[in-house]
Protein backbone atom coordinates (compact mmCIF):
# COMPACT_ATOMS: atom_id res chain seq x y z
CA UNK A 1 0.00 0.00 0.00
CA UNK A 2 2.84 2.17 0.75
CA UNK A 3 4.35 1.52 -2.30
CA UNK A 4 1.41 2.50 -4.11
CA UNK A 5 0.69 5.24 -2.68
CA UNK A 6 4.30 6.77 -3.68
CA UNK A 7 3.54 5.93 -7.31
CA UNK A 8 0.51 7.93 -7.40
CA UNK A 9 1.58 11.48 -7.79
CA UNK A 10 3.48 9.74 -11.33
CA UNK A 11 0.60 8.21 -12.96
CA UNK A 12 -0.22 11.18 -14.84
CA UNK A 13 2.97 11.32 -16.19
CA UNK A 14 3.38 7.15 -17.23
CA UNK A 15 -0.09 7.72 -18.98
CA UNK A 16 0.67 10.82 -20.77
CA UNK A 17 4.31 9.61 -21.78
CA UNK A 18 3.88 5.53 -21.45
CA UNK A 19 0.27 5.13 -23.18
CA UNK A 20 0.06 1.42 -24.13
CA UNK A 21 1.43 0.39 -20.64
CA UNK A 22 -0.95 -3.02 -18.81
CA UNK A 23 2.59 -4.88 -18.25
CA UNK A 24 6.16 -4.82 -18.09
CA UNK A 25 6.88 -8.51 -18.91
CA UNK A 26 8.87 -10.42 -17.17
CA UNK A 27 9.13 -7.75 -14.53
CA UNK A 28 5.88 -6.67 -12.87
CA UNK A 29 2.47 -7.18 -13.81
CA UNK A 30 0.98 -3.33 -12.66
CA UNK A 31 -2.64 -4.53 -13.53
CA UNK A 32 -1.97 -6.13 -9.75
CA UNK A 33 -1.48 -3.22 -8.19
CA UNK A 34 -4.71 -1.88 -5.97
CA UNK A 35 -5.69 1.48 -6.96
CA UNK A 36 -4.08 2.20 -9.88
CA UNK A 37 -6.91 2.96 -12.19
CA UNK A 38 -6.86 3.25 -15.78
CA UNK A 39 -2.82 2.44 -15.65
CA UNK A 40 -2.54 1.51 -19.51
CA UNK A 41 0.08 -1.39 -21.22
CA UNK A 42 3.46 -0.97 -22.53
CA UNK A 43 4.95 -2.49 -25.11
CA UNK A 44 8.75 -1.75 -26.16
CA UNK A 45 9.48 -0.51 -22.37
CA UNK A 46 13.34 0.05 -22.60
CA UNK A 47 13.13 1.98 -26.05
CA UNK A 48 10.71 4.71 -24.81
CA UNK A 49 12.27 4.85 -21.40
CA UNK A 50 15.85 5.41 -22.77
CA UNK A 51 13.92 8.04 -24.92
CA UNK A 52 12.33 9.72 -21.94
CA UNK A 53 15.29 9.80 -19.99
CA UNK A 54 17.11 11.36 -22.71
CA UNK A 55 14.51 14.01 -22.80
CA UNK A 56 14.28 14.65 -19.35
CA UNK A 57 18.63 15.00 -19.38
CA UNK A 58 18.30 17.29 -22.45
CA UNK A 59 15.33 19.79 -20.32
CA UNK A 60 16.99 19.51 -17.37
CA UNK A 61 20.56 20.69 -18.78
CA UNK A 62 19.03 23.32 -20.73
CA UNK A 63 16.83 24.23 -17.44
CA UNK A 64 20.07 24.56 -15.51
CA UNK A 65 21.73 26.32 -17.77
CA UNK A 66 19.35 28.96 -18.26
CA UNK A 67 18.90 29.12 -14.53
CA UNK A 68 22.39 29.69 -14.29
CA UNK A 69 22.14 33.25 -17.14
CA UNK A 70 19.52 34.40 -15.76
CA UNK A 71 20.61 34.40 -12.36
CA UNK A 72 23.50 36.95 -13.59
CA UNK A 73 21.12 38.77 -15.62
CA UNK A 74 18.42 39.56 -12.38
CA UNK A 75 20.37 42.03 -11.40
CA UNK A 76 19.51 44.14 -14.23
CA UNK A 77 15.79 43.90 -13.63
CA UNK A 78 15.58 44.62 -10.34
CA UNK A 79 15.46 48.49 -11.10
CA UNK A 80 11.27 48.76 -12.93
CA UNK A 81 11.39 49.74 -16.56
CA UNK A 82 11.93 53.40 -17.54
CA UNK A 83 9.25 54.81 -19.44
CA UNK A 84 9.52 56.68 -22.01
CA UNK A 85 6.81 59.24 -23.47
CA UNK A 86 5.29 58.39 -26.97
CA UNK A 87 6.11 61.40 -29.28
CA UNK A 88 3.44 61.24 -32.39
CA UNK A 89 5.50 61.61 -35.40
CA UNK A 90 6.00 65.32 -37.27
CA UNK A 91 3.57 65.30 -40.67
CA UNK A 92 6.80 67.04 -42.61
CA UNK A 93 9.11 65.05 -40.90
CA UNK A 94 9.31 62.93 -44.23
CA UNK A 95 11.35 63.92 -47.30
CA UNK A 96 9.72 65.82 -49.70
CA UNK A 97 10.48 63.50 -52.19
CA UNK A 98 8.87 60.51 -50.45
CA UNK A 99 5.35 58.83 -52.43
CA UNK A 100 2.44 58.97 -49.64
CA UNK A 101 1.70 56.30 -47.85
CA UNK A 102 -1.44 54.84 -46.60
CA UNK A 103 -1.59 55.06 -42.56
CA UNK A 104 -1.43 51.71 -41.17
CA UNK A 105 -2.29 51.21 -37.23
CA UNK A 106 0.62 50.18 -35.13
CA UNK A 107 -0.16 46.98 -33.21
CA UNK A 108 -1.10 47.02 -29.65
CA UNK A 109 2.02 47.50 -27.01
CA UNK A 110 2.76 44.36 -25.74
CA UNK A 111 3.33 44.11 -21.72
CA UNK A 112 5.50 41.26 -19.95
CA UNK A 113 5.02 39.79 -17.38
CA UNK A 114 7.21 37.75 -15.17
CA UNK A 115 6.76 34.73 -12.20
CA UNK A 116 7.20 33.82 -9.04
CA UNK A 117 10.35 35.49 -7.48
CA UNK A 118 11.78 36.50 -10.72
CA UNK A 119 12.12 40.30 -13.13
CA UNK A 120 11.54 41.86 -15.88
CA UNK A 121 15.20 40.30 -17.29
CA UNK A 122 13.40 36.50 -17.97
CA UNK A 123 12.16 38.50 -21.13
CA UNK A 124 15.65 39.80 -22.53
CA UNK A 125 15.36 37.10 -25.42
CA UNK A 126 12.08 37.72 -26.29
CA UNK A 127 11.99 41.07 -26.26
CA UNK A 128 14.69 41.62 -28.90
CA UNK A 129 12.99 38.30 -30.75
CA UNK A 130 9.50 40.21 -31.45
CA UNK A 131 11.32 43.99 -31.67
CA UNK A 132 13.29 42.16 -34.96
CA UNK A 133 9.98 41.38 -35.82
CA UNK A 134 7.98 44.87 -35.65
CA UNK A 135 7.18 45.01 -32.21
CA UNK A 136 8.47 47.95 -30.73
CA UNK A 137 6.19 49.59 -27.89
CA UNK A 138 6.73 46.49 -25.16
CA UNK A 139 7.31 47.35 -21.52
CA UNK A 140 7.76 45.04 -18.45
CA UNK A 141 6.04 45.36 -15.01
CA UNK A 142 8.37 44.07 -12.12
CA UNK A 143 6.35 43.01 -9.20
CA UNK A 144 7.09 42.79 -5.90
CA UNK A 145 9.15 39.19 -4.61
CA UNK A 146 6.97 40.46 -1.17
CA UNK A 147 3.56 40.35 -3.42
CA UNK A 148 1.18 38.02 -0.91
CA UNK A 149 -2.09 38.37 -3.26
CA UNK A 150 -2.38 37.58 -6.69
CA UNK A 151 -6.04 39.83 -6.80
CA UNK A 152 -3.97 42.65 -5.78
CA UNK A 153 -1.18 42.04 -8.53
CA UNK A 154 -4.18 42.02 -10.59
CA UNK A 155 -5.19 45.60 -9.73
CA UNK A 156 -1.46 46.82 -10.51
CA UNK A 157 -1.03 45.32 -13.88
CA UNK A 158 -4.67 47.19 -14.27
CA UNK A 159 -3.26 50.35 -13.37
CA UNK A 160 -0.49 49.89 -14.98
CA UNK A 161 -2.45 49.23 -18.61
CA UNK A 162 -4.12 52.09 -18.17
CA UNK A 163 -1.62 54.14 -17.80
CA UNK A 164 0.21 52.40 -20.51
CA UNK A 165 -3.04 52.98 -22.89
CA UNK A 166 -3.40 56.63 -21.52
CA UNK A 167 0.47 57.53 -22.68
CA UNK A 168 0.64 55.69 -26.51
CA UNK A 169 -3.10 56.04 -27.39
CA UNK A 170 -3.88 52.56 -28.24
CA UNK A 171 -6.70 51.14 -26.62
CA UNK A 172 -5.76 47.85 -26.06
CA UNK A 173 -2.19 45.96 -25.10
CA UNK A 174 -1.36 42.13 -25.55
CA UNK A 175 0.08 40.39 -22.56
CA UNK A 176 2.75 38.20 -22.47
CA UNK A 177 3.07 36.38 -19.18
CA UNK A 178 5.25 33.58 -17.55
CA UNK A 179 4.10 31.18 -14.77
CA UNK A 180 2.27 33.06 -11.91
CA UNK A 181 2.46 36.43 -14.43
CA UNK A 182 -0.17 34.54 -16.22
CA UNK A 183 -2.18 33.99 -13.75
CA UNK A 184 -2.22 37.88 -12.51
CA UNK A 185 -2.97 38.62 -15.71
CA UNK A 186 -5.78 35.97 -16.64
CA UNK A 187 -7.57 37.27 -12.81
CA UNK A 188 -7.23 41.14 -14.00
CA UNK A 189 -8.95 39.91 -17.46
CA UNK A 190 -11.68 37.45 -15.96
CA UNK A 191 -12.34 39.56 -12.70
CA UNK A 192 -11.28 42.54 -13.09
CA UNK A 193 -13.30 43.81 -16.22
CA UNK A 194 -9.41 43.63 -17.90
CA UNK A 195 -10.81 42.02 -20.93
CA UNK A 196 -11.49 45.43 -22.83
CA UNK A 197 -8.14 46.58 -22.61
CA UNK A 198 -6.44 43.00 -23.23
CA UNK A 199 -6.53 42.13 -26.78
CA UNK A 200 -4.43 38.96 -26.78
CA UNK A 201 -3.17 36.97 -23.11
CA UNK A 202 0.02 34.44 -23.76
CA UNK A 203 0.54 32.74 -20.70
CA UNK A 204 4.03 30.28 -20.79
CA UNK A 205 3.53 27.41 -18.17
CA UNK A 206 1.08 29.62 -15.94
CA UNK A 207 -0.98 26.77 -13.52
CA UNK A 208 -4.40 27.60 -14.76
CA UNK A 209 -5.77 25.03 -12.49
CA UNK A 210 -3.26 24.84 -10.15
CA UNK A 211 -0.46 22.84 -9.11
CA UNK A 212 0.72 20.38 -6.37
CA UNK A 213 4.63 20.93 -6.36
CA UNK A 214 6.40 21.78 -3.52
CA UNK A 215 4.28 21.10 -1.14
CA UNK A 216 6.92 22.71 1.65
CA UNK A 217 6.28 26.14 -0.50
CA UNK A 218 3.34 26.63 1.39
CA UNK A 219 4.37 29.04 3.60
CA UNK A 220 4.32 31.70 1.11
CA UNK A 221 0.81 32.92 0.95
CA UNK A 222 0.70 33.27 -3.42
CA UNK A 223 1.98 30.09 -3.40
CA UNK A 224 -0.95 28.68 -1.73
CA UNK A 225 -3.55 30.56 -3.61
CA UNK A 226 -1.66 28.82 -6.66
CA UNK A 227 -2.60 25.40 -5.62
CA UNK A 228 -6.06 23.43 -6.81
CA UNK A 229 -8.84 24.31 -5.46
CA UNK A 230 -7.81 27.79 -3.88
CA UNK A 231 -10.06 30.60 -3.45
CA UNK A 232 -8.24 32.13 -6.43
CA UNK A 233 -8.55 28.97 -8.28
CA UNK A 234 -12.29 28.44 -7.54
CA UNK A 235 -12.85 32.36 -8.70
CA UNK A 236 -11.56 31.39 -12.48
CA UNK A 237 -13.36 28.91 -12.94
CA UNK A 238 -16.22 30.33 -12.47
CA UNK A 239 -18.88 31.75 -15.29
CA UNK A 240 -17.28 34.43 -17.43
CA UNK A 241 -19.34 35.19 -20.12
CA UNK A 242 -18.82 37.42 -22.85
CA UNK A 243 -15.30 37.85 -22.01
CA UNK A 244 -13.67 39.28 -25.09
CA UNK A 245 -9.61 38.50 -24.59
CA UNK A 246 -8.19 35.83 -27.02
CA UNK A 247 -6.23 33.12 -24.54
CA UNK A 248 -3.10 31.29 -26.13
CA UNK A 249 -1.29 29.07 -23.42
CA UNK A 250 1.83 27.29 -23.96
CA UNK A 251 2.19 24.34 -21.68
CA UNK A 252 5.12 21.85 -21.50
CA UNK A 253 5.38 17.76 -21.33
CA UNK A 254 8.45 18.41 -19.57
CA UNK A 255 7.56 20.96 -17.21
CA UNK A 256 9.38 20.00 -13.61
CA UNK A 257 6.47 22.92 -11.90
CA UNK A 258 2.95 22.18 -13.16
CA UNK A 259 1.62 18.68 -11.44
CA UNK A 260 -0.68 17.45 -13.28
CA UNK A 261 1.05 18.68 -16.41
CA UNK A 262 -2.11 19.62 -18.29
CA UNK A 263 -2.60 22.60 -15.33
CA UNK A 264 -1.00 24.72 -17.32
CA UNK A 265 -3.84 24.79 -20.13
CA UNK A 266 -7.08 26.83 -20.43
CA UNK A 267 -9.90 25.25 -20.41
CA UNK A 268 -13.25 27.19 -19.48
CA UNK A 269 -16.41 26.63 -21.26
CA UNK A 270 -16.35 30.70 -21.96
CA UNK A 271 -13.08 31.40 -22.70
CA UNK A 272 -11.73 31.77 -26.21
CA UNK A 273 -8.52 29.46 -26.00
CA UNK A 274 -5.82 27.84 -28.01
CA UNK A 275 -3.81 25.69 -25.39
CA UNK A 276 0.08 24.91 -27.13
CA UNK A 277 1.68 21.48 -26.13
CA UNK A 278 5.25 22.41 -26.09
CA UNK A 279 7.59 19.26 -26.24
CA UNK A 280 10.87 19.01 -25.05
CA UNK A 281 12.16 21.74 -22.67
CA UNK A 282 11.36 22.69 -19.59
CA UNK A 283 9.47 25.54 -17.19
CA UNK A 284 12.55 27.95 -17.16
CA UNK A 285 13.17 27.69 -21.44
CA UNK A 286 9.64 29.04 -22.07
CA UNK A 287 10.13 32.43 -21.90
CA UNK A 288 13.73 32.05 -23.75
CA UNK A 289 13.28 29.24 -26.57
CA UNK A 290 14.01 31.06 -30.07
CA UNK A 291 11.10 28.77 -30.98
CA UNK A 292 8.36 29.21 -28.27
CA UNK A 293 9.55 33.33 -29.38
CA UNK A 294 7.82 32.42 -32.92
CA UNK A 295 4.83 30.77 -31.82
CA UNK A 296 4.27 34.22 -29.03
CA UNK A 297 4.95 36.07 -32.36
CA UNK A 298 2.41 34.34 -34.56
CA UNK A 299 0.08 34.40 -31.68
CA UNK A 300 0.09 38.30 -31.13
CA UNK A 301 0.07 38.86 -34.65
CA UNK A 302 -3.19 36.67 -35.05
CA UNK A 303 -6.38 38.87 -35.00
CA UNK A 304 -8.68 37.09 -32.44
CA UNK A 305 -11.45 36.84 -35.87
CA UNK A 306 -8.91 34.39 -37.39
CA UNK A 307 -10.26 31.74 -34.45
CA UNK A 308 -12.45 29.38 -35.82
CA UNK A 309 -16.02 30.69 -35.55
CA UNK A 310 -17.87 28.22 -34.05
CA UNK A 311 -15.48 28.69 -31.27
CA UNK A 312 -16.25 32.30 -31.09
CA UNK A 313 -20.14 31.39 -31.28
CA UNK A 314 -19.33 29.83 -28.36
CA UNK A 315 -17.71 32.27 -26.45
CA UNK A 316 -19.74 35.01 -27.42
CA UNK A 317 -23.15 33.64 -27.38
CA UNK A 318 -23.09 31.15 -24.79
CA UNK A 319 -23.97 28.37 -27.31
CA UNK A 320 -22.17 24.99 -26.46
CA UNK A 321 -18.34 24.63 -27.11
CA UNK A 322 -16.71 21.62 -28.41
CA UNK A 323 -13.10 22.95 -26.23
CA UNK A 324 -10.44 24.97 -26.34
CA UNK A 325 -7.92 24.85 -29.43
CA UNK A 326 -5.31 22.36 -29.19
CA UNK A 327 -1.39 22.48 -31.27
CA UNK A 328 1.34 21.19 -30.84
CA UNK A 329 5.00 22.45 -31.38
CA UNK A 330 8.02 20.21 -30.78
CA UNK A 331 11.45 22.30 -30.42
CA UNK A 332 13.98 19.51 -29.05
Amino acid sequence: MKVTRALQPLLPLCQRLLPDMRTLPGILNLSSLPNLPGLPGLPGLPGRLAGLSLALLKATALDLAILAGHMLLYPSGIVQERRAAVRPALPGAAGAEDPPQLPTQAPPPVVLLHGFIDNRSVFVLLRRSLAQHGRHRMESLNYSPLTCDIRTAAELLGRHIEEICERTGSSQVDVVGHSLGGLIARYYVQRLGGDGRVRILVTLGTPHAGTRVAPLANAHPIVRQMRPGSEVIEELSRPAPGCRTQFVSFWSDLDHLMDPLESACVDHPDLLAQNVRVTGIGHLALPVHPAVATGIRQALDTEPSDAPSGTRTGARRGTARTGPRTDGLTVA
